[in-house]
């Protein structure tokens, strides 16, 4: 039968802290408003728009924002490294025939600008979707696990009714994951390889 693991974008399977960073702070200079890309990359998780308000931006000026950083961000997107153990993670779920779902709060778009830059195989991908939103599209794909790095990946696999696999490699801690619901809470995923295992045994020798 087949399985599927859903995971979560940025900080999880990409490390995108320095690009959004220099993105945030090129709107800043152009619209002259009071933002700071480090505190921005501080906070990566919640939607585009949610972040903008959070961080300071004018409210009025967040559409304009959010336009105008969708059009810079495909220039840094060759910047952008996969997180430590992440093609590694992908690998263990295919040599078990299993499905890799991404789930993420990132513009669906861009999402696919990653994933086509890091050459991954992904069967499903989902963009713009945050917190509990993350549960259908969870429940539609049949995802068994999901794992991500913010207490709103927490909130969605556990809305879904699907184990949940915190990596302590964004801005939420181990606590605070746990408080959210985490099943389980890995360093990063150079642990998930060995975790998998644990969890489902060997791999059957198809010879």
């Amino acid at each position: 039968m087949t399985w599927t693991v859903g995971f979560d974008l940025d900080m999880t399977l990409i490390d995108s802290r320095p690009g959004v960073s220099r993105s945030i702070d090129i709107l800043a200079a152009e619209f002259d408003v009071p933002l700071r890309g480090a505190d921005f990359a501080d906070r990566l998780g919640p939607p585009l728009a949610t972040l903008l308000v959070e961080v300071g931006a004018p409210e009025e000026l967040v559409p304009a924002l959010v336009t105008r950083y969708r059009e810079l961000y495909p220039s840094i997107v060759s910047s952008i490294p996969a997180m430590p153990g992440a093609d590694a993670a992908l690998g263990a779920i295919a040599a078990r025939g299993g499905r890799v779902l991404v789930v993420t709060g990132k513009h669906e778009p861009l999402a696919r600008l990653h994933i086509d830059e890091l050459g991954w195989r992904i069967d499903h991908l989902a963009g713009d979707l945050w917190s509990a939103g993350k549960a259908t599209v969870l429940r539609q794909e049949r995802a068994s696990i999901y794992v991500g790095d913010h207490v709103g990946d927490m909130h969605g696999a556990r809305t879904a009714g699907v184990l949940a696999v915190g990596v302590t490699t964004g801005p939420c801690d181990a606590e605070e994951l746990r408080a959210a619901g985490a099943d389980v809470i890995l360093n990063d995923l150079t642990e998930f390889p060995q975790w998998l295992a644990d969890e489902l045994g060997p791999i059957a020798d198809a010879g």
